[in-house]
């Protein structure tokens, strides 16, 4: 499965895998929390807040720039694993994919809601509330760059 055919399928079925895993577990929360369920401890809550900006309230109200640079930066990413498809390792791919169904999620949302469902809120710090697109974004982000670090090391 070292083919270019094989990363490549395996780039489209995490990619959807997470992107699909997000979009349920966002509509699912949002159902839950507007329907009445409720969720808090010491850690942490389950809260439902219509982000309009970007992390940490950066860029409220441009949802069209949101959009535009989450196209360009899923394109930039595409073309980037189809473009290595030779060289790329199957952990970077399946970091990249992790990257992309975040921002691929939040894109959606931005796009079919005019805005971002956030519903994760820590209690024991000042942090502002985040949905799965960010952690996914987070994890990815953080991965590729340890990734390109040990990269350079060797």
């Amino acid at each position: 499965m070292n083919s270019k055919f094989g990363k490549l399928l395996y780039f489209i079925v995490c990619f959807l895998f997470f992107l699909i895993s997000d979009l349920f577990i966002s509509r699912m929360l949002y159902h839950s929390i507007t329907g009445g369920y409720t969720f808090s401890n010491r850690f942490m809550e389950l809260t439902f807040v219509k982000n309009t900006g970007a992390a940490f309230n950066m860029f409220p109200n441009a949802r069209e720039f949101l959009i535009i640079f989450a196209v360009v930066v899923l394109t930039l990413l595409f073309l980037y694993v189809i473009k290595n498809l030779k060289s790329i390792w199957f952990k970077e791919i399946f970091f990249i994919t992790i990257l992309c169904a975040g921002i691929a999620g939040n894109l959606h949302e931005r796009i079919c809601l005019g805005y971002v469902r956030d519903y994760f809120h820590f209690n024991f710090i000042n942090f502002p509330v985040f949905n799965v697109s960010d952690i996914l974004i987070n994890i990815g982000v953080i991965a590729l760059v340890i990734i390109i670090l040990l990269k350079k090391t060797r």
